[in-house]
Formats: C-alpha cells, structure tokens, sequence
C-alpha cells in the first residue's frame, strides 16, 4: 500500500534511480535484551532480523547494502549484502554507524543511505523508498506523532560522520544538528523497536503483520 507523506514534503520530493541511495544496516549490537545478537534473531516465517531488513533494503532499490554485525562474525551469506564485522565488541550505535559508512563511500554511485537498525524488521520497503526521494540534509519518519527508523543521511552528511566532523554521540544529535526533515509516513513498522521478543511479538500484534 502506498504511504503518504504529508503535502509539504511532498512538493520535496525528487526522483531517485535506484543506485541513487545505499543501505546501512546496523546488526553488530550483542542483543543483551535479546538473549543474542538481534541480527539472528527469527521471526515468525522463520527468516532472521537481518534477512528482513535486507530484502526491506533491496526491495525499496538500495545499492549497495552493507551491514555491520558482531566481531568475528563469518559471512552470513545474504545475497547482495556486504557483511562487515565490527573490529571489537561493546561498540555503541555511532561506532558501528561510522564503521558503515566508512565502507559504503568507497562506492561513488550512491547521493543518500537508508540507515536501518536490526531491531527495525517491520519496515515497508515503500517507506524507505519515499524517504530516500526527500531533499535536505536528513530525513527521520514518524508515525503517529513518534519518530523511528530508518533515517536516511544525504552523502555529505554521511562524509561528515565518517571523517569525525559530526561527533555525535549519538545518532540523534546528528539529525538535531543538521536540521532533518520529519516525514509523516503510514508505517507502524518505524516504530517498532523489536528489542525483545515481547517487543517483536506487540508489534506483530498491532500491525496484525501476517508472515
């Protein structure tokens, strides 16, 4: 189903080939809440975190996609996914954020990168698709008055993070500082934070998402 931004932004909207924006996957969290790593975690058609955020990704025309994961990780072997281990465990969010980064502008082709949380499997790939066409600096959803996930960071942001210029902590501030755009959008899935299988299981419940 198509979702709706509200008019404003709109009027914002530029079109995007789909090697116009990456993807960022961000799965290298222990998931202590978890009982394991969110990126293996399954959902109830049996396929993992990581494998729903990937196709959430590539369905929505990102190119490339790459996902940090847990040190000393073997490849998960996704097709059309680059999986970069993180050089050591207890990394907070922007280290893998940065990590991520680093690697995806090694390619040239892409203006602007979806960044998606492994706890975020929920998300429509039209979302995606609608936030990554937005202008402007950064774009975060919101669905019902909440902010979630994924943001979309154009590539001179993502330089900026990359280099150290925009310390952060934390994602959030980021988005403070360079004035981001907040996009309506008809998805619950931003919102669901599925950090633990209770978490996953509520929001399954209020989507009523079939798999």
């Amino acid at each position: 189903m198509k979702k709706n931004l509200s008019a404003p932004l709109r009027l914002r909207v530029s079109a995007l080939r789909p090697d116009d924006f990456a993807g960022l996957i961000l799965a290298g969290g222990e998931g202590t809440r978890w009982g394991g790593p969110k990126a293996w975690a399954l959902l109830p058609d049996g396929g993992s975190f990581l494998d729903a955020c990937e196709m959430t990704l590539r369905e929505a025309g990102a190119s490339p996609i790459v996902a940090t994961v847990p040190p000393g990780t073997d490849d998960p072997r996704i097709d059309g996914l680059e999986a970069i281990a993180l050089p050591e465990p207890g990394m907070d969010m922007f280290g893998s954020l940065r990590a991520g980064l680093g690697r995806l502008l090694e390619t040239p082709s892409w203006q602007t990168v979806a960044v998606l949380p492994v706890d975020h499997p929920l998300v429509r790939p039209e979302t995606v698709t609608e936030l990554a066409a937005l202008a402007g600096p950064a774009a975060i959803p919101s669905f019902n008055g909440k902010h979630g996930h994924p943001v979309c960071l154009a590539r001179t942001v993502a330089e900026s993070i990359a280099r150290g210029d925009v310390a952060g902590p934390t994602l959030r501030e980021v988005l403070r500082v360079v004035g981001a755009l907040s996009a309506p959008v008809d998805d619950p899935g931003i919102v669901a934070n599925c950090n633990t299988p209770a978490a996953l299981a509520a929001a399954l419940s209020a989507a009523n998402t079939e798999f």
